[in-house]
């Protein structure tokens, strides 16, 4: 699912008591309050109702139908949020209130650091059917460090680079998606190579930016450090005084900042650029390519190169919980066990391009065979599942993780977007910022 990581940032200080909240409601208990038995597969003969809580686009609503239709005594109370930010605060309000919960919740995978600290408000979905589903990258991120796992994965974000051909053509570099992923250095890509493609792509004088935004391609690289900012094992900050590995991407990328539309992610005016031929590239995770088909509506030229500097990363992907407040918590488990299994997954795929984090999704037929028109027939499926395997790991995310992201692409706006600082003294502001975060 899409993440909006814009919006997160922004409201990062506002979650940091989400488990004081539950260590104060929660039961500390995995059972329901009330009479929550069952045989776990929601078929003891009681007619239940189960609530769901989503977002954003989940492509449940095919699977709700079947899974009534398999459970004839349930009945699916579907339940999507305007908004990511929307769901996070009725979900943080239910946990402050040990009340008010869906059986089952989604929740965005940059929540999971906070989540996972208020876990006695969950349920263990530990189980031998889900042993294996997902990679372990995938599992950590929903699993406390006593092996408590909270929640099932649904869709992830392998990284692949969309295009522009038509833009390509005019500054004279190969169209072919299988040239432009040599181009970049095929299987041996780094984000070197990617910036001195953008810098003879700026050298063409066609005046369109080589990539979006410099904040967009910084997630991108920081993405692929295993501890960017603070110490999985004390979760103290770190990236202060033993900084070195990320002031080499932020100089490294701010170095070509001139190949830049200079624009912010998610904001109006990049909203308008894909009607403009405001830029050529984008760092371009599965579930982006809804966003971009959405907003270059009749624009022609789009493309996928199966390509990433540094060999693969995964931006964003959600997860199904069950809250520990809840009166069917066995049935709730069940449901959102088969939702998450990898032939509803697969299917999701097919019809909403949401891509699989279940390891067997990844050679259904449905999900290999998968292309799209919008993006000159590029076979999706295979080209997202070359980008999935690729993903190795994700970043810690600790509690400061929110802050400190945010103080990082103010840092990097100042510099892109603001034109108000040079790169030096922007980062001495993000450092002055993240000091203030103790």
């Amino acid at each position: 699912m899409r993440t909006t990581t814009r919006k997160m940032w922004a409201a990062a200080a506002g979650v940091t008591g989400i488990a004081l909240l539950v260590a104060a409601c929660s039961s500390g208990t995995d059972e329901p309050s009330g009479d929550g038995s069952s045989n776990g597969g929601g078929d003891s003969g009681e007619k239940i109702t189960l609530t769901v809580s989503t977002f954003n686009e989940f492509g449940f609503a095919d699977l709700y139908k079947e899974y009534e239709d398999l459970h004839p005594n349930i009945t699916i109370d579907a339940k999507k949020a305007a908004t990511s930010d929307d769901a996070r605060a009725a979900l943080t309000t239910a946990l402050s209130a040990g009340s008010g919960a869906a059986d089952i919740e989604a929740a965005d995978v940059d929540w999971m650091p906070e989540l996972i600290e208020a876990a006695d408000g969950f349920a263990d979905l530990s189980s031998d059917s889900v042993e294996g589903r997902w990679p372990d990258w995938k599992t950590q991120q929903a699993t406390t460090p006593d092996g408590k796992l909270i929640g099932y994965g649904t869709d992830s974000g392998p990284e692949a680079i969309c295009y522009r051909s038509d833009l390509f053509e005019a500054a004279g570099l190969p169209t072919d998606r299988d040239e432009v992923a040599q181009l970049f250095g095929g299987d041996d890509a780094t984000w070197e190579k990617f910036f001195q493609v953008g810098d003879q792509f700026t050298a063409a004088g066609t005046g369109v930016g080589f990539f979006d935004s410099a904040a967009a391609v910084f997630q991108g690289m920081v993405n692929q450090l295993d501890a960017p900012y603070e110490d999985p094992q004390t979760d103290e900050i770190t990236v202060v005084d033993d900084g070195a590995d990320v002031k080499a991407l932020y100089d490294q990328l701010l170095a070509h900042v001139d190949s830049s539309a200079h624009l912010t992610q998610w904001s109006d005016d990049w909203n308008a650029a894909f009607q403009s031929d405001g830029f050529a590239t984008m760092l371009c995770p599965a579930w982006m390519t809804q966003i971009i088909a959405g907003n270059a509506d009749g624009v022609d030229g789009w493309d996928i190169a199966d390509v990433f500097p540094g060999g693969g990363g995964n931006w964003g992907g959600s997860f199904l919980l069950v809250p520990a407040q809840g009166q069917h918590i066995e049935e709730a488990k069940a449901l959102a066990d088969w939702l998450t299994a990898p032939e509803q997954a697969a299917k999701v795929f097919a019809t909403y391009g949401n891509f699989p984090s279940q390891v067997e999704a990844q050679t259904d037929s449905q999900v290999t065979s998968k292309t799209d028109a919008f993006f000159n027939d590029a076979p999706t499926g295979q080209i997202f599942a070359n980008r999935f395997a690729g993903v190795t790991m994700t970043p810690y995310k600790g509690s400061h993780y929110f802050a400190i992201q945010n103080a990082m692409a103010q840092a990097i706006g100042r510099v892109d977007v603001d034109k108000t600082d040079d790169a030096a003294s922007s980062w001495t502001k993000f450092l002055d910022a993240v000091r203030q975060l103790g």
